[in-house]
């Protein structure tokens, strides 16, 4: 089962997420062969986000993934948004064919009401690096979608999800998460 994880950052927390830096990739390590994307999102220069897209075994073994990592513990975090996904590429962002480096990257989130959205990866999937379906807890349920796209701006990221079908779609910066080579 795949799941989407999006832990908000805290106002203010940047320096305690600093200080919690190793703690929280340690963590990560022992998911590594259950990623399927993960990165943190920016404003600025000023991280306000991790994005954490996993395979695992079910619901519980989602929620703690989510709220044992140790930023969440120790208050980084203000929420979190944590679904259920199906990976419509098929992919990990590793196998996106752009590379970690090389043009601006994006998180999209279109939140759904009503008739489902986007139910297909669009045409152009050169340019994206995870593409998916949020879901209920059951998966039966569509509750919007989640990409992480490379693209030159926010508006033409933000032009992946059709935007009338949505109640909502936020645009976040993002890059390529996890340890410095």
């Amino acid at each position: 089962m795949e799941f989407f994880c999006y832990h908000r950052d805290r106002p203010g927390s940047v320096p305690l997420r600093d200080e919690l830096l190793e703690d929280h990739w340690s963590s990560m390590d022992r998911y590594a062969k259950e990623m399927i994307a993960r990165g943190p999102t920016f404003a600025g220069d000023t991280p306000t986000g991790s994005v954490h897209i996993v395979d695992l075994p079910d619901p519980a073994a989602a929620r703690a993934f989510a709220f044992a990592e140790p930023n969440y513990q120790a208050g980084v975090y203000r929420d979190v948004l944590l679904r259920r996904w199906h990976n419509t590429l098929g992919r990990t962002m590793w196998d996106f064919p752009g590379g970690r480096t090389g043009g601006d990257r994006y998180l999209v989130l279109g939140f759904g009401t009503g008739h489902a959205a986007d139910l297909a990866a669009p045409p152009d999937r050169d340019e994206l690096i995870a593409y998916g379906p949020l879901l209920s807890d059951n998966g039966s349920d569509r509750l919007g979608t989640a990409a992480l796209a490379r693209a030159p701006n926010p508006d033409t990221a933000r032009a992946v999800l059709t935007p009338e079908r949505y109640a909502d779609i936020e645009v976040h910066d993002w890059q390529f998460g996890g340890r410095s080579s």
